[in-house]
């Protein structure tokens, strides 16, 4: 069977480092370690060099990483990337990102020859609200979303919680999701990494720990997290709380903290790059706490599931798709009260939390080993059929949701 080149277009990539970010490097890497070969085509930046197993093509950007947009603004008409591009030989696209990098993808495939594949990883209808003040531009800014999406052969999303946002944007065809994965894997963290962990805490062999771990901004749930843990104390459960991460609203965070009383028993790491170290922190908690319902996918929740750590997450969101309440996480509804009580509940048993940490371990955790191997499936189908003249294109908009 042939060996597919696919290539992997995307807004951001590193040094600029996100979740969709995180998702093109895991994809790229696994598809040419085990599968055929990877292209990725991202924008580019000043004095970054490109040291991976797999071909990156960088094409011209501009400096809009400092603005609310967060990244570089790739140029989608730029004839030296095309030229590059269609060098490759590519034999199907998958765009992770419907703005700057979708465009240079279709003006690569100008003829529509390759599949394309498109991905929805982020609530851009909540991330256009924030970004786009205007009203009129918020609303090109949605059609903008939904024609890339309608250019594609095949939708995936990475969650059905993901979907519903794209459908308040309008979209209206078929999609697919495809579940993404964690790179931590399932052994346990190293003993040196443990002792490093132990001397950057202080923390006493024993001691009961909660965590979080993502954007430190309002709107991931952190209020819920320390209102709620105001109360765990007021019940008398003594605790250590770390919040792992870094963003502009990082100093209000800490001065709520402070306000609150529980500053004597927080630590703010800032972010952690180092993927054994954050392991380390993962397997030090006892109970992962994420209360957010804007994200669109579990990937933390999976991380901590791979270090046994159980999660409390909010009922119906998208994280939570991945737990079932009770048997290998928890679910609470989105208030700091009741969140409270399922914290308070999950450690009155420690050893019941500990059995629930095996079971996260066991069924929420997945590889990008196993989660790019679905994909590859996939990707190995739709070019087949394309090539068999059997196009695939999704225009059935009578099926509002193929789950």
């Amino acid at each position: 069977m042939k060996k597919l080149t696919i290539g992997l277009f995307n807004d951001s990539f590193p040094p600029n480092i996100d979740g969709v970010a995180n998702t093109v490097v895991n994809y790229a890497r696994v598809i040419q370690e085990k599968f055929g070969r990877s292209v990725v085509v991202a924008p580019k930046y000043k004095k970054v060099e490109d040291n991976y197993p797999f071909k990156v093509i960088r094409y011209q950007s501009f400096p809009t990483d400092k603005t609310r947009v967060r990244y570089r603004t790739g140029n989608p008409f730029s004839l030296n990337a095309i030229r590059k591009v269609n060098k490759e030989h590519l034999d199907l696209i998958h765009c992770h990102s419907p703005f700057t990098a979708a465009m240079l993808a279709r003006n690569a495939n100008s003829h529509h020859a390759l599949p394309v594949v498109m991905t929805y990883h982020t609530k851009f209808d909540d991330d256009i609200a924030f970004t786009v003040k205007n009203n009129s531009f918020r609303n090109i800014a949605g059609k903008i979303v939904v024609s890339s999406f309608n250019y594609a052969d095949e939708v995936w999303t990475v969650s059905h919680g993901c979907a519903k946002s794209l459908r308040a944007l309008g979209y209206q065809g078929d999609y697919r999701v495809m579940v993404n994965g964690a790179d931590i894997t399932l052994d346990p963290a190293s003993d040196e990494i443990m002792h490093r962990v132990q001397a950057e805490t202080g923390f006493h062999s024993g001691e009961l720990v909660f965590m979080y771990c993502g954007r430190m901004q309002w709107y991931k749930g952190l209020r819920i997290i320390l209102d709620a843990l105001v109360k765990v104390k007021a019940a008398g459960v003594r605790f250590r709380m770390i919040f792992v991460g870094g963003g502009y609203e990082l100093e209000d965070v800490k001065e709520y903290t402070r306000k609150v009383g529980l500053m004597g028993q927080t630590l703010f790491t800032g972010p952690i790059h180092d993927r054994a170290l954050l392991k380390g922190y993962f397997t030090r908690a006892d109970l992962f706490l994420f209360p957010s319902t804007y994200d669109t996918a579990g990937l933390v929740v999976m991380e901590a599931a791979a270090c046994r750590t159980p999660s409390v997450l909010i009922k119906d969101s998208c994280a939570s798709e991945i737990v079932t309440d009770g048997r290998n996480g928890y679910v609470s509804e989105e208030n700091a009260d009741a969140f409270a009580a399922v914290i308070l509940n999950a450690v009155k048993d420690r050893s019941a939390l500990a059995h629930m940490g095996e079971m996260a371990a066991r069924e929420v955790y997945l590889s990008w080993d196993d989660s790019v191997a679905n994909a590859y499936k996939r990707y190995e189908e739709i070019y087949y059929e394309w090539n068999s003249f059997r196009p695939i294109r999704r225009r059935s908009i009578s099926k509002k949701d193929n789950e």
